[in-house]
């Protein structure tokens, strides 16, 4: 086995972002659901680098994150589970 590391990332919604994004009109859920596939790629592309996920960290462990979603009223946290290759969303706010 080479040095690299393991192809692709997942992105995980927990339960309660899940129905945030179900409770969205139809054209935000589905931009949404776009960011956070855009959001898995380059988070994973980061670690896998070396380099910080996109977002304001949001404790010194370097696992959870937050980001808003541009020109829109939602903000997501995260956590990077590096063992999983996991985005794990665990909270999203939509200011409607």
């Amino acid at each position: 086995m080479t040095g690299r590391p393991r192809r692709g990332w997942t992105v995980w919604t927990e339960e309660i972002p899940a129905s945030v994004i179900l409770d969205m009109p139809p054209e935000l859920s589905k931009m949404v659901l776009h960011f956070l596939h855009a959001l898995g790629i380059e988070a994973g592309t980061a670690v896998d680098a070396n380099r910080k996920p996109p977002g304001d960290p949001m404790d010194d462990s370097g696992i959870r994150y937050s980001l808003e979603v541009p020109e829109e009223s939602v903000i997501i946290e995260y956590a990077v589970i590096r063992e999983e290759r996991q985005i794990r969303v665990s909270a999203l706010v939509w200011f409607h």
